[in-house]
């Protein structure tokens, strides 16, 4: 039987994580509740530590006056992290999404599978400070597939370690809490569908371009992971000269590697892509941009998306070629999806996986899967984006105060 009392709390609670600060009229208009059946609601919530009022605030008619009213944002927090070949990010946020940490620091790739375990954990814990006891939900991106079912790694080349066995079971002890393993690809998708470019598309795929070659696919707003995790695994198309996968054509070591062969030495991958280039070099770009237009087009054909993302280090460099790469599609398939760059940078897959542990969170709540879409809204990044990536440096550490919801 279905519980009245319980499926109006979740309602209201919904529309306060994603509308707050609010008023109890606007729940009701929102939610097509009666205002009595709100209030009941609004004060169990309150009463839970899960909302509270705020100030009186002027509404339609004269001399009219309505309390505002929010969901509790520091009553919980989500930790996100994006453990990369290269570099590790991870955020703290409130159950608002709000970003209240943000972590960067490179990753010791030359770490045995435990003592790379013990690293991560100490890392996390060392720097939580007072948030420590009010974790509620944990998620971890790893650069490689991951079994939903068994949580088994593979397909991680430039961070093999992570495909023992013992590296996740070590991380889940060491927390103790559950936390949630997925592809670091995936996460960074869900990170750009609730706060960056990708946000108003219900279907959409997301392409990570560093180290490694990550895809996430999502469809009516759910990420697909396939039985063994492997779902978006581009990279493994065997499109090369004697069929060598498609990622090392597309990715920064394998750029650097086949411009070395060629006698360049680049700077960086993102070197490529700076004109004018010598014939050798040009033609080195050129095989990129028909590797990523494969990897591009495998996944329309798969999974019909509204938007292709390019996320990772390579992306930035890539603005000038998305009008080609749209063009090119149109040629083939007739129609093109959006192509887009991402708009959180280094950190949509850390921001991903911090909405995942709110998905924990949330659900833990009582709040339906068919509802996790809509939570937590995009909030204000601005501040946290703008600050600057890892570069040379070895370790940065930056807290953001969690960013006040605007009155409506």
């Amino acid at each position: 039987m279905v519980d009245s009392k319980s499926v109006n709390r979740c309602a209201v609670l919904v529309e306060l994580l994603a509308s707050s600060p609010t008023t109890r009229v606007a729940v009701a208009e929102a939610t097509k509740l009666s205002g009595a059946t709100v209030t009941r609601a609004v004060d169990a919530l309150i009463e839970e530590g899960l909302a509270r009022e705020l100030r009186l605030v002027p509404v339609s008619g004269r001399g009219r006056r309505a309390v505002l009213i929010e969901a509790v944002g520091e009553q919980q927090f989500s930790i996100g992290v994006d453990l990369g070949a290269s570099n590790t990010r991870f955020v703290v946020m409130d159950l608002l999404g709000n970003v209240v940490v943000v972590h960067r620091v490179r990753t010791p790739t030359d770490l045995a599978p435990l003592a790379l375990a013990a690293w991560l954990s100490e890392l996390i814990i060392s720097r939580l400070g007072d948030f420590r006891d009010h974790v509620g939900g944990i998620a971890i991106g790893l650069p490689g597939a991951v079994n939903p079912e068994t949580r088994v790694v593979s397909n991680a080349p430039h961070l093999s370690q992570i495909e023992n066995p013992e590296f996740v079971t070590a991380l889940k002890e060491s927390f103790g809490m559950p936390i949630t393993f997925d592809n670091d690809a995936n996460y960074a998708l869900l990170g750009e569908r609730h706060f960056g470019v990708a946000r108003d598309a219900p279907n959409a795929v997301m392409f990570t371009l560093g180290a490694g070659l990550g895809a996430g696919v999502a469809i009516e707003g759910r990420l697909v992971r396939g039985t063994h995790g492997l779902v978006g695994e581009f990279g493994s198309l065997p499109v090369g000269p004697l069929g060598s996968r498609l990622e090392h054509l597309v990715t920064g070591p394998g750029i650097m590697l086949r411009a070395s062969e060629l006698g360049f030495d680049l700077g960086s991958p993102a070197d490529l892509f700076q004109l004018p280039l010598p014939e050798p070099l040009l033609a080195l770009r050129r095989q990129f941009e028909q590797a990523l237009l494969v990897a591009i087009t495998a996944a329309v054909v798969a999974s019909d998306p509204e938007i292709v993302v390019l996320g990772g280090g390579i992306a930035p460099s890539l603005h000038g070629s998305v009008a080609e790469l749209e063009a090119a599609l149109t040629r083939n398939l007739r129609v093109s999806p959006r192509i887009a760059i991402a708009e959180l940078g280094d950190l949509s897959g850390a921001l991903g996986a911090g909405v995942q542990g709110l998905y924990t969170i949330y659900s833990a709540m009582g709040i339906p899967s068919g509802d996790l879409a809509r939570i937590p809204q995009r909030r204000e990044l601005a501040a946290l984006l703008a600050a600057p990536s890892i570069g040379d440096r070895a370790d940065e550490a930056i807290t953001v105060p969690a960013v006040p919801s605007k009155t409506p």
